[in-house]
């Protein structure tokens, strides 16, 4: 999942926002599966009907004008497309909430809205209109440049996202939505998985709110093949070349620049970790962790082995079926100087026992954008000022 994340936007700011309704804090700490997670398994899952509006606020449901099927390119079996969503705003509003509906969830593996300020409205409008097909293809970001943030997201897991009252995206008169969508035909190894008309539910309020934003924390993945595999992707140039020709060159990119941004070593293995410095005061208020299908623990730390240490995330079994971000209680005020710690572990066992990936060739693992590499990323949400 998540996007390819650019190194500016990962090494520095981001924006996502989820913090989902009924998730009143991690879930009891449980010992590590000994038999593979039940990963993917959310096709039939149904939407529920919405949480009722608070004092101001109003529903807006948009999203894709008709079915879209996707291709992904060459003998890819992911395809990240993105498509203009247009809220019909006419004056500044706040997005208190959303609900992303997936309408065919075996093929939809998480979604991404990005917010497109009105002066920028016309261009990306035609960048639509001069691009075949409906949307265009998107692998990074939403494919228009200027790295525009993100107001909204979906993955397995998540329901219906509320922020605290007081609380919203800004969103000013006249601005439209980027609604990135990643497509994963995985599990029909490659063969077209049907079409899709997926949307989503807006709440949006007036007023003077305060403004949300996000801090995306990345770790290095660093994965070798498990014992007893071969291959010639089993060697860690080679993987890197791999999701290089895969996703391009940003790809490779993202691989060398989190080992050079993390601090500490990173040895091949099963756990990897990155500490970063907080740059600006805040307020956080939600957050979650996302792994892909090899992903066993996720862990988000602030202050570890320091005064105020607090563990912010602790996921010992992680689920790929369950990514809402938490809450964090009334919220946690942090400063510069404080330090953020990410650690996750994956498991290269569990390419030989998933059905997803059992049929892939083994590969040394690194930080990638297809649904068989993998990710370890915190999504911090947060608003401005202590």
């Amino acid at each position: 999942m998540f996007r390819r994340l650019s190194l500016l936007a990962v090494l520095t700011v981001g924006a996502l926002a989820i913090t989902s309704c009924g998730e009143a804090g991690a879930p009891a700490p449980r010992a590590e599966p000994t038999t593979p997670p039940a990963h993917g398994n959310h096709a039939a899952t149904s939407t529920p009907p919405p949480q009722p509006l608070r004092t101001g606020e109003r529903f807006v449901d948009t999203g894709l004008d008709r079915p879209f099927t996707p291709d992904p390119p060459g003998d890819d079996a992911d395809e990240y497309r993105c498509f203009v969503v247009d809220p019909g705003l006419t004056d500044r509003a706040f997005l208190t909430g959303s609900q992303f509906r997936p309408q065919n969830r075996a093929i939809v593996h998480h979604a991404i809205f990005f917010r497109i300020p009105p002066e920028e409205a016309d261009r990306v409008r035609a960048h639509d209109a001069a691009t075949d097909g409906d949307g265009w293809q998107c692998f990074g970001d939403a494919g228009i440049g200027d790295d525009p943030s993100w107001v909204a997201s979906w993955a397995p897991g998540g329901g219906e996202t509320i922020y605290p009252a007081g609380l919203g995206f800004e969103l000013g008169p006249g601005s439209l939505l980027v609604m990135q969508i990643h497509y994963s035909l995985l599990a029909t190894g490659g063969a077209p998985g049907g079409s899709d008309r997926s949307g989503i539910r807006l709440r949006l309020a007036g007023g003077d709110l305060t403004p949300l934003r996000t801090t995306l924390l990345p770790a290095p993945v660093e994965l070798p093949c498990a014992a007893g595999e071969r291959g010639e992707l089993c060697d860690r140039d080679r993987a890197v070349a791999d999701v290089v020709r895969r996703f391009g060159p940003q790809a490779g990119d993202m691989v060398a620049g989190l080992r050079r941004f993390c601090a500490g070593t990173h040895e091949p293995g099963r756990t990897q970790s990155c500490t970063r410095r907080v740059t600006r005061s805040a307020t956080l208020y939600g957050v979650g962790g996302h792994m892909h299908l090899l992903g066993r623990s996720i862990k988000v730390e602030l202050n570890p082995g320091g005064p105020g240490a607090r563990t912010l995330l602790d996921l010992p079994a992680f689920d790929f079926d369950d990514q809402a971000v938490r809450p964090v209680g009334a919220g946690v005020t942090v400063e510069p100087g404080d330090t953020y710690k990410v650690t996750c572990t994956h498991d290269a066992g569990l390419r030989g026992q998933l059905p997803a990936l059992r049929k892939l060739p083994p590969r040394y693992v690194v930080w990638g954008e297809g649904t068989a590499d993998e990710m370890c990323l915190a999504i911090v949400v947060e608003a401005a000022g202590g």
